[in-house]
């Protein structure tokens, strides 16, 4: 036994010690509760087509359900923490910002910091419902981005900078059984009796749950830069959407969830006990861009202690996949030129997004593949082709980490591939992937929306590189002209040009094999098994020369 606690006034005074945790522990509010809370209520709807419109069982297979699981976050956190050891703790706190908001927002609530690597692996079944207390830290984290997340966050602040990198707000005073959350709906008395008999939490209605800036909280993400030895140099805008939207023409009439989380065209009940048809009914299904990985957690759903149905999730996918495919971008040849041995082809993309194209997390990129045929239909000419490894034939990127891909407003070579993306740099200008070694963009070509005009861009969202300086590149719009040589190809030439997307680049995987970790290896793993299948078709088009 430890002698300061032999001697009996010690025990005594230990015993209050532990008596007064105890009574505060008992105090602390109980910020969240689990998902199960609201699953009773708003699961097993549908419309009038019979279309599944489940808010619970949508967001169940939605990556937002699934932001704690991310292999490939998982494995990015620990690579950070390696890069940076000194600031490990500093690291995994910012990075449970947005993959595991409620268990972070606890721990700052009772004076500590989020951790990652403590809560994992993460418990696979839910919390019983009839558990007092507090929810544990690693329930919290396993909950992802959860109900009682978003529905309590506060009007208060929103819009701000100070709100931004999850800088909102959630009440810490009032103890469950009081604790309000918000909707867009007045529920009246009774149902509001009954949603707080069985989660706890009272419903208020507020305007602001369908707002940008309530998304923009967490999608407005400032992480800092690092030197060698831990310390802040600088500051990374590494995805900011939100301003992004702010700087187009969509701020005036399309707010995140008009894309993202698309009304019912009909009345519908939100709930399926007591439910009375609601205008404007929001799924839960966040069509995002990562199909990929939502077919990583399908594949290895117990791997990775998935809870929700494989069916549910690989539905989730094929909406997602529905929404890029036909609400991203479109790809037109508007120019066709045949002169002797040499064709002029030149493209006009479109962006129909309400940000850059493509947006979020650096790891994402667009590109152009244009491929030339002769009439018996022979490859005459090929920029951009996808290999089964996930890399881009042509990419100076995929070829050698340190060299990237520049901007074109010309292609007149094989070796040369238009590729809309985000290259970070360390201050002395080398090219990374690392995060917080990253203090800029080298280059950021992401194609912009309509209304974004280059010369009043701020820094934060400013394109970087060659596209700068390009006429043909601006709000909306890219024009390429492709300057092929055909020599003695026979005609007719068939002209073939389609946009691809990918959400975790070749580069972005593969500069995590050096690690390896348990993380590390297996994303690695998992990303060679998939690579073949990690990009999809966002918008083709095709004409016959005369």
């Amino acid at each position: 036994m430890n002698r300061c606690i032999q001697n009996p006034l010690h025990v005594l005074l230990l015993g209050f010690a532990l008596a007064a945790c105890a009574d505060a522990e008992a105090r602390e509010p109980e910020l969240f509760v689990t998902s199960q809370r609201c699953f009773a209520c708003h699961n097993n709807l549908s419309n009038s087509d019979g279309e599944d419109i489940s808010i619970a069982s949508q967001w169940r297979a939605a990556i937002m359900a699934h932001s704690a699981k991310d292999p490939y976050w998982q494995a990015s956190v620990r690579r950070e923490t390696l890069d940076h050891p000194s600031a490990a703790g500093h690291i995994e706190d910012e990075c449970a910002t947005c993959h595991m908001p409620m268990m972070r927002y606890a721990a700052h609530a009772r004076g500590g910091e989020g951790s990652v690597f403590a809560h994992l692996p993460l418990p696979v079944k839910n919390r019983p419902l009839g558990a007092r207390g507090p929810v544990p830290a690693s329930h919290l984290a396993a909950e992802g981005v959860s109900c009682s997340m978003c529905h309590q966050i506060e009007a208060d602040g929103l819009d701000t900078p100070a709100s931004y990198t999850a800088g909102f707000k959630i009440d810490e005073e009032r103890p469950l059984g009081e604790r309000r959350i918000y909707g867009p709906y007045d529920v009246g008395d009774g149902l509001e009796r009954v949603m707080q008999s069985a989660s706890g939490l009272t419903p208020v209605q507020k305007t602001h749950i369908q707002s940008a800036a309530l998304c923009g909280s967490c999608h407005t993400l400032f992480t800092q830069s690092l030197d060698s030895e831990g310390n802040v140099i600088g500051q990374l805008p590494e995805q900011v959407p939100f301003l992004e939207w702010k700087h187009s023409d969509y701020l005036d009439f399309e707010p995140c969830q008009s894309c993202h989380m698309p009304t019912v065209r009909e009345p519908a009940a939100i709930s399926s006990v007591l439910g009375e048809p609601r205008e404007g009914f929001s799924r839960h299904s966040f069509r995002g861009g990562n199909f990929f990985m939502l077919s990583i957690f399908a594949r290895y759903a117990n791997e990775l202690g998935v809870s929700a149905p494989v069916a549910e999730l690989e539905a989730s996918m094929s909406r997602t996949r529905e929404h890029l495919q036909t609400m991203a971008a479109s790809i037109g040849i508007d120019e066709l030129e045949l002169d002797g041995d040499h064709l002029l082809a030149r493209l006009v993309l479109s962006n129909y997004a309400g940000h850059k194209l493509p947006t979020a997390y650096p790891s994402r990129r667009a590109w152009i593949h244009f491929v030339v045929r002769d009439a018996e239909g022979a490859i005459v000419f090929e920029s951009g082709r996808l290999r089964n490894n996930g890399s881009i034939v042509g990419n100076d990127n995929d070829e050698k980490p340190i060299a990237f891909e520049a901007h074109y407003d010309m292609i007149s070579s094989e070796s040369q591939v238009q590729i809309y993306e985000g290259i970070l740099a360390t201050p002395d200008d080398r090219v990374t992937t690392g995060l917080l070694e990253a203090i800029r963009y080298i280059k950021d070509n992401r194609m912009l929306p309509d209304g974004f005009e280059k010369e009043t861009a701020s820094s934060e969202i400013s394109v970087k590189g060659q596209a700068e300086k390009d006429t043909n590149f601006s709000g909306g719009i890219d024009k390429v002209t492709y300057s092929v040589p055909i020599g003695s190809a026979k005609l007719p030439l068939t002209i073939e040009a389609e946009l691809l997307y990918q959400p975790i680049g070749f580069r972005w995987a593969g500069n995590l094999e050096e690690y390896n970790t348990d993380e590390t290896n297996r994303f690695t793993r998992m990303y060679r098994e998939n690579a073949a299948n990690s990009a999809i078709r966002l918008a083709d088009t095709s004409v016959m020369t005369d």
